[in-house]
């Protein structure tokens, strides 16, 4: 059986490298290892839909409908004129602005993808037609819509609370400071690359302008007020907090007079397809962990990493490497509900705090979204902007030196991580 579970991993492998869909992937060569193994295949079936089981998932589909509505409903295009009327005034005014949107829209969003299909259609040509190299506008977008995943109400973390059993609403209070870091730490490659570029000004501020564009952008941004406040404060659980959040875009798409039949029907078959193919990897991922489970990986791998160190850093560097190139190969969703069954127990039995892992887990994932081969982002990036993938990674590739920065000041300092969840109680 240990020579039938390599072979498992290696036609997962091989199966991800002709780029057949994750969940797929999965699925064949478990139900393959499960069938040999003697189990049924209504074991096998069972044990998938356990993996959906879930209460708190039921958030995921939701948060994804709160984004897809705020870019069909004309939300994120308020909050990318609010942020270019605020900082019109700074020099690469376009650059900041890109970053500042992507801030505004990660409080309604929770997913990278919609991030740069919303956003990426206004800030890359905007730049470009503006004089900002093509690859530095679409390198920028790329790298600034992970904050979007980070900060709350974030999907990934949604996945990891409930793989995890941990607070949720912890989750998303711990990662408010991180995601913050990521965002001043673009704006500060900007300011770098500004200062030796003079020839990207700025414009003079127009207070009309600005008072147009506030007054414009009041209704969304009350969003994360509505959503993050009454998640943090104990009102909601996230899963109700999602709901409420998507009953407020639908009456911001009425007030605006943007929610038309034919938009909330794009909206939700756009939501149906996004959904689909994240349950089916939740539940592949499922069959998946507990053949590992059973094949004793998780005993293996904690002799494997303690037989190394003992020492907690030396761990969490460990684990940083494994995420990183876990997360250049496989999708993000798969590689939580795979690894932190197996990596979890083993940092708690390090005293590592279960919010802090995940936060460091989840910014790790989020940066293999920007490298191939799978990448994710990068096919997105490239499809709203016409340019191929390699042309997207070369104007990437800068930005991921303050991303992977915050990820080793965020890994160093764990009060960063848990000094809000204490604050509030978590």
């Amino acid at each position: 059986m240990i020579l039938e579970l390599w072979m498992v991993g290696v036609v997962i492998a091989v199966l991800l490298f002709i780029r057949v869909p994750v969940g797929l992937a999965f699925i064949g060569p478990s139900l393959w290892y499960a069938l040999a193994d003697g189990r049924s295949e209504g074991f096998a079936l069972k044990t998938t839909f356990d993996g959906l089981n879930s209460f708190p998932l039921l958030a995921v589909p939701l948060f994804i409908l709160v984004g897809v509505l705020a870019n069909r409903l004309g939300i994120a295009d308020r909050l990318y004129e609010f942020c270019l009327a605020a900082l019109g005034r700074l020099r690469g005014n376009l650059a900041y602005v890109n970053v500042g949107s992507a801030v505004g829209f990660s409080w309604m969003s929770g997913s990278a993808l919609a991030d740069v299909a919303g956003l990426g259609k206004m800030q890359i040509p905007a730049m470009i037609k503006a004089g900002y190299p093509a690859g530095f506008a679409a390198g920028l977008t790329a790298s600034s819509s992970l904050i979007s995943p980070v900060m709350p109400p974030s999907i990934p973390a949604v996945i990891y609370a409930a793989t995890a059993t941990v607070s949720t609403g912890a989750l998303f209070a711990a990662s408010v400071l991180p995601a913050f870091a990521m965002a001043a730490g673009l704006c500060l490659y900007i300011l770098i690359w500004t200062m030796r570029r003079p020839q990207f000004g700025s414009v003079p501020f127009d207070r009309s302008r600005f008072t147009r564009a506030s007054v414009n952008a009041v209704g969304p941004l009350l969003t994360p007020v509505i959503l993050l406040g009454g998640i943090l404060s104990g009102t909601f659980t996230p899963t109700e907090a999602a709901a409420v959040a998507v009953l407020y875009m639908l009456i911001l798409g009425v007030i605006y007079r943007s929610a038309t039949l034919r938009v909330l029907l794009q909206a939700l078959r756009e939501t149906a397809v996004i959904t689909a193919g994240i349950t089916l990897i939740l539940g592949a991922a499922a069959l998946l962990g507990l053949i590992l489970t059973r094949a004793h990986v998780s005993r293996d791998v904690a002799e494997f990493l303690t037989s190394v160190s003992d020492n907690p850093w030396v761990f969490m560097i460990l684990v940083n490497v494994i995420l990183l190139i876990l997360g250049c190969l496989i999708d993000a969703t798969a590689v939580i509900l795979v690894t932190v069954p197996v990596l979890l127990p083993i940092a708690m039995d390090l005293g590592i705090d279960p919010i802090y892992f995940g936060v460091v887990m989840i910014i790790n994932l989020m940066i293999g979204l920007l490298t191939p081969p799978v990448g994710s982002v990068l096919y997105i990036t490239s499809s709203v902007t016409g340019k191929p993938v390699d042309v997207i990674f070369r104007g990437v590739a800068p930005f991921l030196i303050p991303l992977i920065a915050v990820l080793i000041l965020v890994t160093a300092l764990p009060g960063l991580v848990l000094w809000l969840p204490g604050l509030l109680g978590f």
